[in-house]
């Protein structure tokens, strides 16, 4: 029987010379739910395909009075390669509807036939043009995903990158990615992948910030029925869901050292052993890490092991912020306008005001910030062209445009220690997130749009942290 969802909007068009056929093919299916339409001759046949929105599938006779049933399929096919063509034949004319499914028809059947049979048939040819309506959706959204993976960039600075990207993609060996919040570490680390061998297989991303540090290890390892409270099941890891592709594993530097000893294992013996499990099993991944810290003052520090270090920093890709590539914001500004714009159904450009604006502004969030900027102003823009009014803050009022050295400290004669500068900034805004939040450390670390062991960490780094954190 035919599916009530699909049956409701499928349209099939019937060709038949034979009227007593064509009324009953219409009764048969207009009871089952389809949207039919009847036709007797070829050329209103073809008047209905090209007068129309596509038919899901075409009923038609092989002999009709001004053709072939041939012609019939081929302008369905032609008009929409997805229309499912069913040829009704005579008896002793197999050899033709042979011939019509070498040149695309779904299937045939004989007269006489029963009425179930052309019901069950419909429906399988039906169920056909479904799954290739879903195959070309999954392959423009790949093919999509791997356009939003190229990286964009004609500054020599990213110029550097993607020359680094295309050389070491074909490589098995751990890439470590590092750069400020915001660059495009996870772009780069998709476009390895996709580059790579290993592009047909999964590309798994893992925020180790993100993941409770109890849950982290069943996560990453999976773990087997009963292996602790709540395992009711077995669970396969995320090392497991990566195997034959690519595991990137964004913010290293938060990862627990009881982990990091476990995930210096994986890398150096490419096996993994499940929580609860009493033997290993073999893991074919590149894994590609990424941070925003600086690693060696990790190490030094003890909070991250150096051999783990060493092991994933083995090819190193560095992102330098938007700040040190002002070249490339132009092609940004554009391709998010292009993405958003789709996504918003807006065609739209940039007023040469707006742009400029754009191009001016400092991007503390880098590329992430910029697409932010963009997408809030498709949201906003009301006319063909992105304008100044649309963009943040009011862009085109006198204050908004003032120059954003009005606010920074005089360098004076012997220079100016902007590192010592930033640190006591970062301090002070960490200190009034907290007396905002009245000490709650984690509504702080919300305040700030930053994790939770990232906010952590900087109370670590300032001196700041207490025995135990607030709940």
């Amino acid at each position: 029987m035919t599916t009530p969802e699909r049956s409701m909007a499928a349209r099939v068009l019937v060709c038949d010379d034979e009227a007593s056929l064509r009324e009953m093919l219409g009764v048969l299916l207009r009871r089952a739910g389809y949207n039919v339409e009847l036709v007797g001759a070829v050329e209103t046949a073809k008047e209905k395909i090209a007068s129309s929105l596509p038919f899901d599938a075409v009923l038609t006779d092989l002999s009709l009075p001004d053709g072939s049933g041939m012609d019939v399929l081929a302008f369905a096919r032609t008009n929409d390669d997805t229309t499912q063509v069913i040829v009704i034949t005579a008896y002793g004319t197999t050899e033709h509807a042979v011939q019509a499914m070498r040149l695309g028809a779904y299937d045939y059947i004989q007269k006489p036939f029963r009425n179930h049979e052309i019901l069950a048939l419909l429906e399988k040819a039906l169920e056909k043009r479904d799954i290739v309506g879903e195959n070309r959706i999954l392959r423009a959204k790949v093919e999509d995903k791997v356009r939003e993976t190229k990286l964009l960039g004609r500054s020599v600075a990213m110029q550097r990158v993607l020359d680094l990207v295309r050389r070491v993609a074909s490589s098995p060996t751990s890439v470590l990615i590092t750069g400020e919040s915001g660059t495009g570490k996870e772009m780069v680390a998709r476009a390895l992948h996709e580059e790579s061998q290993r592009s047909k297989k999964p590309f798994v991303v893992v925020n180790c910030a993100a993941i409770p540090e109890t849950l982290m290890e069943s996560e990453l390892f999976g773990h087997e029925k009963g292996a602790f409270t709540g395992a009711l099941v077995r669970k396969d890891g995320l090392f497991k869901a990566a195997d034959g592709g690519t595991l990137f594993l964004d913010e290293i530097g938060e990862l627990p050292l009881a982990l990091q000893v476990k995930l210096l294992r994986v890398l150096q013996e490419r096996v993994v052993r499940p929580v609860g499990a009493s033997r290993d099993f073999e893991v074919d991944v590149r894994v590609v890490a990424a941070t925003n810290r600086l690693l060696e003052e990790e190490v030094a520090a003890g909070r991250f092991r150096q051999d783990l270090f060493y092991r994933l920093n083995v090819i190193r890709v560095h992102l330098p912020p938007l700040r040190e590539r002002t070249d490339d914001i132009p092609a940004l500004a554009e391709h998010f306008l292009r993405k958003h714009g789709t996504l918003q159904s807006k065609k739209l450009g940039f007023q040469p005001d707006a742009l400029r604006w754009i191009e001016r502004q400092p991007y503390p969030g880098n590329v992430r910030e910029l697409e932010n900027v963009v997408e809030r102003a498709v949201a906003f823009a009301s006319g063909p062209l992105v304008t100044l009014d649309d963009l943040p803050q009011s862009a085109s009022s006198p204050a908004h445009q003032a120059s954003p050295s009005a606010e920074l400290p005089s360098l004076g004669d012997d220079g100016f220690d902007i590192d010592a500068w930033l640190a006591e900034l970062e301090r002070a805004m960490v200190l009034k997130a907290l007396d905002a939040t009245g000490g709650r450390q984690k509504a702080a670390a919300r305040l700030l749009r930053t994790t939770f062991h990232s906010f952590r960490y900087r109370l670590r780094k300032f001196g700041l942290a207490s025995e135990e954190p607030d709940a």
